[in-house]
């Protein structure tokens, strides 16, 4: 059971950290967009 449990807070600790890392890549994109956007207009 403790096994388990410590699998489980693994397994959330890593889906956390992979979150931080798809927002800040999704956040990197926008930016880059909206800049090649400005520079276009």
């Amino acid at each position: 059971m403790q096994t388990l449990t410590q699998g489980y807070r693994g397994v959330r600790v890593l889906m956390n950290l992979n979150w931080d890392r798809i927002l800040y890549t999704g956040a990197l994109i926008a930016a880059l967009y909206a800049g090649s956007y400005i520079a276009l207009m």
